[in-house]
C-alpha cells in the first residue's frame, strides 16, 4: 500500500485530460497550463504523448485536476532546488584588522604574494 495517501492513484492521465477537457475546454485549458499541444490542433492523443513524456507539464495537468475536484494538494517541490536567500543578518561582516593586515602583507619588502608563495 505505497500509494494510499496519493489521491491520483488509480486514475489514468487520459481521464484526467478528458475531465479537464469537459469541464474547462480546450482554450481556458490552453489559458490555464501554457501548453502547446492545448492550444494548436490540441487532441487527446498529443497531450498524452507529451504529457507522458514531459514531467513538469504532467504535474500542472494533476495538479489543476486536484484542485478543480477539491482533493487534497501535494506539497509543490519546485523550490526545493532554489537556494536559500540570504538575509542581511546572515552574511558575515569582514574584520577592519584583518582587511587591513592583509593589504598590507605585500607591501614590507615590494614582493607580490610573498605570504602564499614565501619569502625569496
Amino acid at each position: 500500500m505505497t500509494q494510499q495517501n496519493n489521491p491520483l492513484h488509480g486514475i489514468k492521465l487520459e481521464t484526467i485530460i478528458i475531465y479537464l477537457v469537459d469541464k474547462y475546454g480546450w482554450e481556458e485549458l490552453g489559458n490555464r497550463i501554457n501548453i502547446r499541444c492545448f492550444k494548436d490542433n490540441p487532441s487527446v492523443k498529443s497531450s498524452l504523448t507529451f504529457l507522458r513524456k514531459t514531467q513538469w507539464a504532467r504535474d500542472k495537468v494533476e495538479y489543476l485536476y486536484l484542485k478543480s475536484n477539491k482533493l487534497p494538494l501535494p506539497v509543490r517541490n519546485d523550490f526545493a532546488a532554489k537556494p536559500a536567500a540570504r538575509k542581511p543578518s546572515q552574511i558575515k561582516n569582514i574584520n577592519k584588522t584583518q582587511s587591513i593586515s592583509n593589504s598590507t602583507k605585500n607591501t614590507v619588502d615590494g614582493s607580490v604574494n610573498a605570504h602564499i608563495w614565501g619569502k625569496s
